[in-house]
């Protein structure tokens, strides 16, 4: 698959809620995610594992009231999306807007790297 393919179906998949599915089909074994705000494992993860591990995390961690997703805008083999969400930390109950932006990396026809940018 083509950058733009990935982009397109990556942003399909998580505008359908299918988050663990994009991540089985399109990221590579071996991924680095890097976020910008360190969660339980740090800020940096490696492997298509770890990056599951950090899906089930949010998904335990944060209600989603809205998500609203912009993209991709692709560049050679680098694409970013766009995420809006309104979310309640499940533990505080605190409910927030929150921004992020992501860049992925495609190599050999996957994800290789995502960075995560945040406004909270």
């Amino acid at each position: 698959m083509s950058t733009l393919e990935i982009a397109n179906e990556l942003v399909s998949l998580v505008k359908e809620g299918k988050n663990a599915e994009a991540i089985e089909k399109l990221y590579s074994a071996d991924i680095v995610s890097v976020e910008a705000v360190a969660g339980p494992e740090g800020d940096t993860v490696t492997g298509i594992e770890a990056v599951q591990g950090k899906l089930q995390w949010w998904m335990n961690s944060m209600e989603v009231h809205e998500a609203k997703v912009d993209g991709p805008f692709v560049n050679g083999d680098q694409f970013a999306v766009k995420f809006d969400y309104d979310v309640t930390d499940k533990a505080s109950g605190q409910r927030y807007p929150m921004i992020e932006v992501a860049i992925y990396t495609v190599a050999d026809g996957k994800i290789s790297h995502e960075r995560f940018f945040y406004n909270m």
